[in-house]
């Protein structure tokens, strides 16, 4: 490989994060919508410090952190950004969001006093509902106190009557209660955090003591389960017994409110083993990410509903397997309905003809239809089989939960090998009809979960191709026994593109081959969609793309490696984010192929846990049709001037402004979408 530059993976990661901290500065967007993001970005950062913190700290500490281009460790810049994202934040939330509520009759209690006119009705709520989950810990070295992963604490510095000091921590009671408490008084509508009830009232807690000082904390731990790739077990078991650890591992973070004594610092991370490197200082109320819950319904404040298209209905007197049977359908959520993938799983269900029915399940609803169908199929005799992804990062317990249920109703239940995630996402459906049997399939860029589906922007493909559909059921005969593969011809995929098999020598012939094109003086273009990019041989690729001439468009959601316009490197290859009401999710691969574009879509992204570490699948579209609209709706988010940002050089989220009509890919999408469903 050349000696080629890339952005830090974590950094791009925070890159990402401050896009979404734009979207909540954005005065044109509803005000509830920003309160969102605002939410989104608390959310992300949890995890960050969850899932890469720790990871950072540890290459720190062996030294194998190498230096950024601008001459600092990741690890001392990723603090730096996230330090001057948190006061972005406080500016946004108290410089626009709280006022803003008050334009609405709406006011959010920030950092105040509880007014006299809502007093009774504040300390009702205190004494009925707040005090019976309120435990006082006395935290000295006497008492044993574990505070856990991201549970918000109070610390409480007592003076007794003896003059003597006493430090009292106090829980939040947030999963036991609303965050926010809602009342009104003289026609104003009064919001206040659960915090400030309890801090405005410890007088009642403490009688006999007197409160010095009341300081807001938490931990966050890291998250990574310790599973053995040489476990010959039952996976399930060690997924539950790791799942038992994970909120004892090391702390990550000590966010704590400014103010609080030396000494009491000292006494919680000496009790605590809290390391220096995880002390950071934060505003008076933690865990942001609560503020989904808002308790704020003015539709104005909202944006305007976008209700799923009905697409290609079927006939009352047809089933959906007969409908697939006359043509390829795909499914674009949210834009379009997720009825037509319910309709597909419950037909299956009860559809006498159906006999055999295999799925790959990574995230699953909290209460999920498609594995109710599944257990109905399973009732009524039909073989069903079903992965069920365990290791699927803060679902797992969910997922263990359907998998159990699922078995106990006759359902055959497969785990992946404890060091290969199975993160694809397909079904199969065998029918036989006359003594013939038929084969129906899924193939997907996102999980088969109805609730995602509601704003994760995906594809869904319904086909009856045999050719992809045999090759699902060899990948199923594979998952099934259990094994890592030890030879990428051990399945000779010819369509289906498959991480552990082919699918990166495929997408590299793929390149290779538009290289080949531009160097014969033939037009050669490639555009890319994915979530994350961030494995280097792929990248050198594209960069070795770049310099033989080839236009490469790539619009990349978060983790983005590949440093674009770099003249000599990647001059040829641009890159494009889009943050809208809508999460993007869907992967797409467009190759031009000298006019006779050859596209993909999947569930690979270009990460090294993709490539190396997971089962991905990546399926070609051969019908003409729904290869066009694809390439249209790729062609809309590249010329997105609303919600689009330029990633540059120093990797910043640049506006694209340009002369052109203002063109909002989402809502453009949404209605390409639904003059297409017009009869």
């Amino acid at each position: 490989m050349a000696e080629y530059t890339f952005f830090d993976r974590d950094l791009s990661w925070l890159s990402f994060n401050d896009r979404i901290l734009q979207e909540a500065a954005r005065k044109d967007v509803p005000l509830m919508e920003r309160v969102n993001f605002l939410a989104i970005f608390s959310s992300n950062l949890d995890e960050f410090y969850r899932v890469r913190m720790p990871v950072l700290y540890a290459l720190d500490k062996l030294g194998k952190l190498k230096d950024t281009a601008a001459g600092n460790s990741p690890l001392v810049l990723a603090q730096a950004m996230i330090q001057h994202q948190q006061e972005q934040y406080g500016q946004i939330f108290n410089g626009d969001i709280v006022p803003g509520l008050k334009e609405n009759n709406i006011h959010l209690l920030v950092n105040q006093p509880i007014p006299k006119k809502i007093n009774d009705a504040v300390q009702d709520y205190f004494f009925s509902q707040v005090m019976a989950f309120l435990q006082p810990i006395e935290l000295s070295d006497k008492k044993h106190f574990f505070p856990q992963n991201n549970q918000l604490y109070f610390l409480i510095d007592l003076e007794c009557a003896d003059k003597t000091s006493k430090v009292i921590v106090l829980d939040i009671p947030s999963g036991n209660l609303p965050r926010f408490f809602k009342t009104e008084a003289d026609e104003k509508t009064y919001i206040l955090f659960l915090d400030d009830i309890i801090r405005y009232n410890l007088d009642k807690l403490f009688r006999s003591e007197k409160v010095m000082g009341c300081y807001s904390f938490k931990i966050t731990r890291d998250a990574e389960l310790d599973l053995k790739d040489e476990y010959s077990g039952d996976l399930s078991v060690q997924i539950e017994e790791q799942l038992q650890k994970r909120d004892l591992g090391i702390a990550t973070r000590f966010l704590y409110q400014p103010g609080i004594p030396l000494r009491i610092l000292h006494l919680m991370s000496d009790s605590w083993g809290l390391p220096t490197s995880s002390h950071v200082q934060g505003g008076n109320y933690h865990n942001l990410k609560d503020l989904f819950g808002l308790p704020v319904s003015i539709p104005a404040l909202r944006y305007d509903k976008w209700p799923a298209i009905i697409y290609n209905p079927v006939d009352d007197h047809e089933t959906i397997f007969e409908r697939i049977e006359k043509k390829d359908y795909l499914i674009n959520t949210p834009y379009q309905s997720y009825g037509t993938i319910l309709r597909f799983f419950n037909e299956a269900a009860l559809d006498e003809s159906v006999e055999e029915i295999y799925v790959t399940l990574y995230r699953v609803a909290s209460d999920s239809r498609i594995v109710n169908a599944l257990i109905s199929a399973a009732s009524v005799g039909k073989k069903v089989t079903v992965l069920v992804e365990l290791k699927a990062r803060f679902d797992e317990a969910n997922n263990l939960k359907w998998a159990k249920r699922m078995k106990a109703a006759g359902v055959s239940i497969i785990y992946s090998i404890t060091a290969l995630k199975v993160h694809a996402k397909v079904a199969l459906v065998k029918r036989n009809i006359n003594g013939r049997v038929k084969y129906y399939g899924l193939l997907a860029t996102g999980n088969f979960n109805e609730s995602t589906a509601a704003f994760y922007t995906d594809h869904i493909l319904m086909t009856t191709n045999g050719a992809m559909l045999r090759e699902i059921e060899l990948l199923f005969i594979f998952l099934s026994r259990r094994e890592k593969p030890t030879s990428p011809d051990l399945i000779p995929f010819k369509h289906l593109l498959v991480a552990q098999f082919n699918l990166q020598d495929r997408f590299l012939a793929l390149i290779d081959r538009e290289i080949a094109n531009a160097r014969n003086g033939l037009p050669a273009n490639i555009t890319i969609k994915l979530n994350n990019l961030e494995e280097k041989i792929l990248i050198a690729k594209l960069y070795d793309a770049s310099q033989a001439g080839v236009k490469i468009n790539m619009l990349v959601r978060s983790i983005c490696c590949l440093v674009p316009g770099v003249e000599g490197m990647s001059q040829n290859i641009s890159i494009h984010r889009i943050v809208d009401r809508y999460l993007e999710h869907g992967r797409a691969f467009i190759f031009h192929n000298n006019g006779q574009p050859e596209v993909y879509l999947g569930s690979a992204d270009w990460m090294n846990r993709n490539i190396y570490r997971r089962i991905e699948v990546c399926f070609p579209i051969y019908d003409e049709q729904i290869k066009a609209n694809i390439i249209a709706m790729i062609n809309m988010q590249l010329q997105d001037n609303v919600q689009g940002v330029a990633l540059n050089t120093k990797l910043e989220n640049i506006p694209v402004v340009n002369d052109a009509p203002p063109l909002q890919s989402q809502k453009q999408i949404y209605e390409f979408l639904k003059q297409k469903a017009q009869p």
